[in-house]
């Protein structure tokens, strides 16, 4: 997922309108309108941009234990980091794996992986794993249950008041592109 440069200003009904999608994805935007008392239009717009920043993304999400996917566990891997980009491509490409990222130093890989069984799991640990050129070390935790997913996740109301109020405190230098203006200052 590719890291977004713009910050997008926000405000309390855009807060209110994630919340309701957040409660059903696939609410009618008159819908929402209607609980958050605002024009349909307006809605379907503030969808439409925090969609396109990527503040948000409306997408179905699968249990993978619905499925099957009853065994849970998060890897850590140090691996050369002259292989680390060829490493994560690999990873990103594999099934198994739900979640890649990188740690904070040089050559650390964040996995989390999901399988049927705990065999599945100690085959990939074992012998998948450790078979790939530019794997130095794996270390691993079971998780036996989840207790909050990014799928319910949602941002504090605070993130979306400062966010009003930075822009409605932009000083004159920020000119015609105050989202650059405030991106370079929440850097600083």
């Amino acid at each position: 997922m590719a890291e977004k440069t713009n910050r997008v200003v926000f405000d309390d009904l855009d807060l209110q309108i994630i919340h309701e999608l957040h409660k059903d994805g696939r609410i009618p935007a008159t819908h929402i309108a209607q609980a958050v008392n605002a024009d349909v239009r307006t809605v379907r717009n503030r969808i439409q941009r925090m969609v396109e920043s990527g503040a948000i993304r409306v997408a179905a999400i699968a249990d993978p234990q619905v499925f099957g996917y009853v065994t849970a566990a998060d890897i850590f891997l140090k691996v050369d980091p002259d292989c680390e980009r060829e490493l994560v491509a690999r990873f990103l490409g594999m099934r198994e794996i739900s979640y890649v990222a990188y740690g904070e130093g040089s050559g650390e890989i964040s996995l989390e992986v999901r399988f049927k069984n705990n065999a599945e799991l100690r085959e990939f640990l074992v012998y998948t794993l450790p078979s790939i050129e530019g794997v130095r070390e794996v270390n691993q935790t079971l998780v036996p249950k989840i207790l909050k997913n990014i799928d319910e996740w949602l941002p504090a109301a605070e993130d979306f008041r400062l966010s009003a109020e930075l822009a409605s405190n932009l000083p004159e230098k920020a000119g015609e592109n105050p989202e650059v203006f405030l991106k370079e200052r929440l850097q600083q």
